[in-house]
């Protein structure tokens, strides 16, 4: 297959050709009738072939809005692009179709998909996208923003195959979908236009926009979560309360205030302990003999 590439033309102006036009049928209705008064009735012929000619003159005319460009084939071959915004005049028997150059956003619904552990997980993206090459858009695809649609559910699929949820089942994952932030939005983008080359579509931002656990499994990893959070946090409470236990031994000691045999130690270790690491406030009971009763 012969490979053809995108080219830009620029045709004639339009409203020279829309001035040609209009004198030219005026004078196919005022001719007839200045022959018609002199009884010749043998123009006739010529002239409906006249206006018939610029009436198809017309029909070249075509308008390009701003950020919009027109695909211009001539018997099924491609001609060019026309990229400039105005009023102009084309062959009239060739077919244009108008390919949009803004940039337009598809805001993709959650759909579910397995991560890398094989969780189920609802996830959605924002793309914005427009088209870059009018070629490729046209004739290398049929329906370039369908494609954008099916591409962008298969990019979806392949990252959070890619990578797991959180790092809860896989410790050493370097690169999770929920704390990756920039770097996953950035290997989405460059998926996603790895895939949309070869619509000539350019990919100018993706995100996830939505990222959660399914239905399903929703309540079972929350509470899976705040069992580690609650784990992690009773070490951070525990190193904590030893470091403490530690200090204060430590300075009843060098100060001399008071000398703690081991068993004595263990007691006020143990007291100290249960203080620092209870979740509830401690209740306090005065000791009023000696120390050893």
């Amino acid at each position: 297959m012969k490979q053809v590439k995108e080219k830009f033309i620029t045709p004639k102006n339009g409203w020279l050709m829309l001035f040609v036009s209009i004198i030219g049928m005026a004078l196919c209705i005022v001719v007839p009738a200045i022959f018609l008064s002199k009884g010749a009735s043998d123009w006739w012929g010529l002239l409906f072939v006249v206006s018939t000619f610029f009436f198809i003159l017309l029909s070249g005319l075509t308008i390009v809005n701003p950020n919009e460009s027109k695909v211009v084939l001539f018997f099924g071959k491609y001609v060019g692009t026309i990229v400039d915004n105005g009023f102009f005049f084309v062959n009239p028997f060739t077919k244009r179709t108008t390919v949009s150059l803004r940039a337009r956003n598809l805001n993709a619904d959650p759909i579910k998909v397995n991560d890398k552990m094989g969780n189920p997980i609802m996830i959605g993206i924002v793309l914005v996208w427009r088209v870059k090459d009018t070629f490729k858009a046209s004739f290398e695809v049929d329906n370039y923003v369908k494609f954008v649609d099916v591409q962008s559910e298969a990019a979806i699929r392949s990252l959070a195959g890619s990578y797991p949820y959180d790092n809860l089942e896989d410790e050493d994952a370097a690169i999770t979908l929920r704390s990756g932030g920039e770097e996953v939005n950035d290997l989405l983008e460059k998926s996603l236009q790895d895939r949309l080359n070869i619509a000539g579509i350019e990919v100018m931002e993706a995100r996830i926009s939505y990222l959660a656990y399914a239905p399903e499994i929703a309540s079972a990893m929350l509470q899976r979560q705040q069992a580690t959070a609650i784990v992690a946090a009773r070490h951070k409470i525990v190193e904590g309360a030893v470091s403490m236990v530690q200090m204060a031994l430590q300075q009843l000691s060098d100060k001399e205030i008071i000398e703690l045999d081991e068993e004595k130690k263990a007691a006020m270790v143990s007291n100290l302990m249960v203080v620092l690491t209870s979740d509830r406030a401690a209740t306090p009971v005065i000791n009023a003999g000696t120390l050893y009763q």
